[in-house]
């Protein structure tokens, strides 16, 4: 008897402390989530030079990317934020983010409270989230899950009216609009085969990317997203791209040279779309340029003559030497590649071999926006710096993928 005393003490005494422990780490996430939520306020761009929060969090902490994007998302529901413009944005379960705070809610039951009052309407949510957190109290998610059927089923007995429209299944439909915020939106409805040979096209430029910087937990959407951006690049570098008003297809791109060599400021986009200045920076380490000068109406008073910044002859030294992206990791072979200018040109740095490295679309923007660097080592190769967050010694890194040339005996 006493030694069944002394196990069951011993048994209480652990699971106390599974209790407190798993209380704590819960009550970390939720602190840990109002400040993912912070920094995409303040901007994720501009703290740390990463397009997103689950992006940084992949490379920062070594979170898979599909892990930290689940882990904003929920940050999102229970903590409230604010718009670009400063309106604030109510959360969708905000006491169920309070309660969260003392570490008595799982992750799963945090979601399935929040999947429930994303279902509900505005009016009835705060009455129909108390129920949930008076259930989830004594009830695993399971539980709570029933319930929020039970209340959504009496909200909405008669469930959501049935779609009887017929979808017409046009040829081949594209649109493409540009909305106010500067994004643009792609819909449209293809033919059997014409959309086959699209498929095929995204599929070969959407391969998984693995390189220094982690493994490439992109979702299938982001990389489709960057495939289409690519073989837009391809497409327009084709010689065979039939040609407008005598010349070939362009988008202009208006900033002053002090704006272009700062990177502070915007530039013009097309007639009506604005970029930033350090955007603009970027597409300016390999582009067509047409020096303008302009009056006080911003008047043309004088054009200069059109000038390549990486020539023909300079990008096939490149391709020779680089092989491809030189980023350590890409696999992307030249033709998917641009010049960047280890100096940039706006800042005096000369269009020669010595000053430029092939780089990726994407990993060229991550050298502009990023804490990595890259330099010629002493054998006239790039090599790489990653920031401090990734390599406190910031020890040089290599592209070993691409092959090398074949040397002559």
């Amino acid at each position: 008897m006493a030694e069944q005393v002394i196990w069951q003490a011993d048994a209480v005494a652990l699971a106390d402390r599974l209790g407190a422990l798993f209380a704590s780490i819960r009550s970390a996430e939720a602190e840990i989530g109002a400040l993912l939520v912070e920094i995409e306020q303040r901007g994720v761009l501009e703290l740390f030079g990463y397009r997103s929060v689950p992006r940084l969090l992949e490379h920062l902490v070594d979170v898979p990317k599909s892990s930290a994007e689940r882990l904003v998302k929920r940050a999102r529901a229970v903590n409230p934020g604010v718009g670009l413009d400063g309106t604030p944005i109510p959360a969708v379960a905000a006491a169920t983010g309070v309660v969260a705070r003392s570490g008595r809610l799982s992750n799963p039951m945090i979601d399935v409270i929040v999947g429930v009052l994303q279902d509900v309407p505005p009016e009835h949510r705060e009455g129909a989230e108390q129920h949930l957190l008076a259930l989830a109290e004594e009830a695993g998610h399971r539980q709570v899950a029933a319930l929020g059927a039970r209340i959504l089923a009496h909200l909405n007995p008669d469930g959501a009216e049935p779609d009887d429209t017929e979808i017409a299944i046009p040829t081949r439909e594209l649109s493409l609009r540009r909305k106010r915020t500067g994004m643009w939106e792609i819909s449209g409805k293809l033919d059997d085969e014409t959309g086959a040979r699209a498929s095929a096209l995204l599929d070969s430029l959407a391969q998984r990317r693995s390189t220094d910087e982690g493994p490439d937990l992109r979702s299938p959407q982001e990389r489709y997203g960057d495939a289409f951006s690519d073989a837009i690049d391809l497409a327009l570098n084709t010689p065979e791209l039939p040609r407008q008003a005598g010349e070939r297809a362009h988008v202009m791109v208006t900033v002053s040279l002090e704006d272009l060599k700062s990177g502070v400021g915007i530039a013009l986009l097309g007639d009506t779309g604005t970029i930033s200045a350090a955007e603009a920076r970027l597409h300016a380490c390999d582009c067509n340029i047409i020096p303008a000068v302009l009056g006080a109406k911003s008047e043309p008073l004088d054009l200069g003559r059109l000038r390549r910044l990486v020539n023909p002859g300079l990008r096939h030294a490149l391709y020779l030497r680089d092989r491809g992206c030189a980023f350590p990791g890409c696999h992307r072979p030249p033709r998917h590649c641009q010049g960047h200018h280890l100096r940039h040109w706006a800042d005096g740095g000369p269009t020669e071999l010595g000053n430029l490295v092939l780089t990726c679309a994407h990993h060229h923007r991550l050298l502009h926006r990023s804490g990595w660097e890259v330099r010629m080592a002493a054998d006239g190769l790039p090599e790489f710096l990653p920031p401090v967050f990734l390599d406190k010694r910031r020890k040089p890194r290599r592209n070993n993928l691409h092959q090398p040339l074949p040397v002559a005996a």
